[in-house]
């Protein structure tokens, strides 16, 4: 047990990690800043459910908690999200449409009755780096931009541990989804369904043919399959390209990389790495993520415990 300046005894910290399939829920301590493994808790999640469903699915991971936490909750959740007022902005995005105009906040506390006064929000790709920051590959970078590639392209660029959503350093909202290579959306590009359709393109696949995940195709290129090679080496090629000149605006000294394409780092990092030198920008190092599953949960409860000038 812990004990705060005020010599109150410090409890743990509850958060909440959702996702388009799963979420998440632990208990972080405050003394080590990490998940109690006990009590982190995986629920399937159906982001097409009607809101109550969500909600319901949600609050059945949160309860699963043991008692004796604080009531202060950091909650990780994709955008677009107000993440100040709590209320769901999902419209035409392919998930979570039903929490469209939805105080997700109030919902969850009349679910979490005695367990909860205050719910914290923020970005899933904020809470990844912070916690990287926090005690992953990005700490002790000062400026640093963290990458979570899985469906799409997630990101933050963080300065001393804090997210830069505005300004003319990063790209709009500090979301890198936002820009265009080969003058296309990014997500055109690099993306699960981009990948897919690129591989399904190189190999001429017939209509009735299973398409295969960018698990499976990465699977494919590491025995040999040069289509699936050329899949993955052209859209992380790009990214390397779309990044560059960020990377120097925003005077980054590393580049972190999470989310479940991660796991293919020998396929990706040689493009990422290619794609940058052929933009002729700085040449920073990209890293793998030392938390993948944890950093998320760490960010979320730094998040909860923020308060100004003490983050």
């Amino acid at each position: 047990m812990t004990v705060t300046s005020s010599g109150q005894a410090s409890v743990p910290v509850p958060v909440l990690d959702i996702g388009g399939t799963h979420v998440t829920a632990a208990l972080v301590n405050p003394a080590t800043s990490r998940p109690v493994p006990s009590t982190v808790i995986r629920k399937p999640l159906r982001s097409h459910a009607a809101a109550d469903a969500i909600l319901d699915a949600i609050a059945l991971a949160a309860l699963a908690l043991p008692a004796g936490h604080s009531l202060c909750w950091g909650v990780a959740i994709p955008g677009p999200f107000d993440y100040a007022t709590g209320i769901g902005r999902f419209a035409d995005v392919g998930k979570f449409e039903s929490l469209t105009g939805i105080d997700v906040g109030d919902g969850l506390r009349q679910r979490l009755t005695g367990r909860s006064e205050r719910l914290r929000f923020l970005n899933d790709a904020d809470a990844f780096a912070i916690g990287e920051y926090a005690s992953g590959a990005a700490a002790k970078h000062d400026r640093v931009i963290c990458l979570t590639l899985g469906t799409g392209v997630g990101s933050s660029f963080l300065s001393a541990g804090r997210p830069v959503h505005t300004g003319p350093l990063v790209p709009p909202s500090g979301h890198v989804h936002h820009l265009t290579v080969h003058g296309r959306p990014l997500e055109d590009t690099v993306s699960r369904r981009a990948i897919r359709t690129n591989y399904s393109r190189l190999t001429a696949l017939a209509g009735d043919q299973r398409l295969p995940d960018v698990q499976e195709i990465s699977t494919r290129a590491k025995k040999g399959d040069t289509a699936a090679a050329e899949a993955l080496r052209y859209a992380f090629d790009a990214l390397g390209q779309a990044l560059a000149p960020w990377i120097d605006r925003f005077e980054a000294t590393a580049v972190v990389i999470g989310g479940s394409m991660a796991q293919s780092w020998d396929l990706i990092h040689p493009a990422l790495t290619t794609g940058l030198a052929s933009a002729d920008r700085r040449d920073v190092p990209f890293l793998p993520a030392r938390l993948p599953e944890e950093a998320p949960l760490i960010g979320a409860a730094r998040w909860a415990q923020y308060t100004p000038g003490a983050f």
